[in-house]
């Protein structure tokens, strides 16, 4: 429980890579780090997140993520078949999502270290490893990410070697062969529904 509480934060808080105006990768995911890290440790109630919480995290995370990416490579192929206007509406449930799922799981930050290497890049895209510590335990980190209009924005991240895109995409796949899409989405609606009303 408390390995998969440290992966809760270190992925929350990805979103918000490309907020500064730095050109360096790993500059951006560690300053970004550090102030989501602020909010967690000024927090009142260091055992919850309260609401006040969540909205100084969304601001900060807000439009740095590319949720859009994410989703069109978590769906795959069917992606393609879905009109612009379900793409948007699968993106806004995707974001949700991510941000319930990963944001519910932020009370349990409580002082890990979090540590990174230097950006590797490859053309328009760049990976940076990480790792969270706490108690001599060690859970490695590696972000994807690519150069848009807007600044460096994360695409996909690997935790301890597994890629959460390529996770979701197995979960969406069969999903998505049982309910075609439009299933899919109302079954992220009710996962959102049930993770908003555990607050």
């Amino acid at each position: 429980m408390r390995k998969m509480i440290l992966v809760w934060v270190m992925v929350c808080v990805m979103p918000a890579l490309g907020l500064t105006n730095e050109d360096d990768p790993k500059t951006v995911v560690a300053s970004t780090i550090q102030s989501i890290i602020d909010v967690l440790e000024a927090r009142a109630d260091k055992d919850s997140i309260s609401d006040e919480d969540r909205e100084n995290i969304r601001k900060v995370v807000a439009g740095k993520f590319d949720y859009r990416e994410m989703s069109r490579r978590s769906v795959g192929k069917p992606w393609k078949k879905m009109t612009a206007e379900k793409q948007t509406e699968f993106t806004e449930l995707f974001r949700q999502v991510l941000e319930y799922s990963y944001g519910n799981q932020l009370a349990g930050y409580h002082g890990q270290k979090v540590v990174f290497e230097k950006a590797d890049f490859k053309k328009d895209k760049a990976r940076v490893k990480g790792a969270v510590i706490d108690d001599n335990k060690t859970i490695p980190m590696e972000y994807r990410l690519h150069q848009t209009p807007t600044g460096w924005q994360v695409y996909d991240i690997k935790i301890e070697g597994v890629s959460m895109i390529t996770t979701f995409r197995k979960d969406f796949k069969s999903i998505i062969k049982k309910k075609d899409v439009d299933g899919l989405m109302l079954t992220l609606q009710q996962k959102i529904d049930k993770l908003k009303a555990k607050g």
